[in-house]
């Protein structure tokens, strides 16, 4: 079985993270048989919350090719499953503070459970963009000194 992890790069350059968390998605099965086959995408997704639950939005998963007309909708919005203490924090932390919830990475567990990776964030200005290119392209030109 090959090992699937799909990632949201842009997240990591548009902001800050401060806090990661785990949480299960609930899903249809042709939404968990698209993810196992590496079709789905993270970018220009988002976490809000509705009645004390915490959704994602924006999140593409493609429609399943052997589906029939069970299939689902490619950019549903899609329930994640945390604990109530930790959907409390997240949702205390986001009025007080203004901070956003972002997904980071899509992930199956050994269990075969698809998992998706949040992290409570603050948007970066552009000197702080700037400042991460920079870094990267320094750790870049390291590596390449490195391997010589």
């Amino acid at each position: 079985m090959q090992k699937i992890n799909i990632r949201n790069k842009r997240a990591s350059f548009e902001y800050e993270f401060i806090d990661e968390f785990v949480a299960g998605i609930q899903l249809f099965g042709t939404e968990i048989k698209s993810i196992r086959a590496g079709k789905a995408s993270l970018v220009d997704s988002y976490c809000y919350f509705s009645n004390s639950e915490l959704y994602v939005k924006g999140m593409h998963i493609a429609e399943y090719r052997f589906g029939s007309y069970y299939n689902h909708e490619e950019k549903r919005e899609r329930k994640l499953l945390l604990n109530r203490k930790e959907l409390d924090k997240l949702d205390r932390k986001t009025k007080e503070s203004g901070l956003s919830i972002v997904p980071i990475s899509l992930f199956i567990t050994e269990k075969g459970f698809a998992k998706l990776k949040i992290a409570l964030c603050r948007g970066k200005k552009n000197y702080d963009k700037r400042e991460s290119l920079k870094q990267k392209d320094h750790k870049r030109d390291i590596d390449r000194l490195m391997k010589r």
